[in-house]
């Protein structure tokens, strides 16, 4: 990222990192214009489309939690990186629940824990991790 984020580009990254850490999935627009005081969330998709012009996310049309953050893409007011709990070798991801692999089971959507994992393990980048439980997709690619 070659421009450095304003102040209140700045926040709205913050918000949108803290929140993946802690929930393991990305805000609503809603939820960004809520936290941040906004009237409504078109301001939020205004700041969330300058901060995909800059190269800090990406934005997925048609999705109300269609937000990536682009690894280590954060910047402070001086241009260093600051993204938060993170080295520049290393992704932190959650792992969220468990899927079944053959016969359905319900899967509650919560982070168990978190690893860090290589940037260049996933092409494309990894979001999240999944355990999986049973082996009928064992050996199936």
């Amino acid at each position: 990222m070659t421009n450095p984020l304003t102040d209140r580009q700045r926040q709205v990254l913050d918000l949108i990192e803290r929140h993946i850490r802690t929930t393991g999935v990305p805000p609503t627009r809603a939820e960004i214009a809520d936290a941040l005081g906004f009237r409504s969330a078109n301001a939020a998709e205004d700041h969330l489309r300058a901060l995909a012009r800059r190269g800090a996310i990406e934005l997925t049309r048609g999705r109300s939690r269609g937000i990536r953050l682009i690894a280590l893409a954060g910047a402070s007011a001086d241009g260093a990186s600051t993204r938060a709990g993170l080295d520049s070798a290393a992704l932190d991801l959650p792992a969220i629940g468990r899927v079944a692999a053959g016969s359905p089971i319900l899967a509650a959507e919560h982070v168990e824990d978190r690893y860090p994992i290589g940037p260049d393990l996933f092409h494309p980048r990894a979001d999240y991790l999944l355990r999986v439980r049973g082996s009928s997709m064992r050996d199936a690619g």
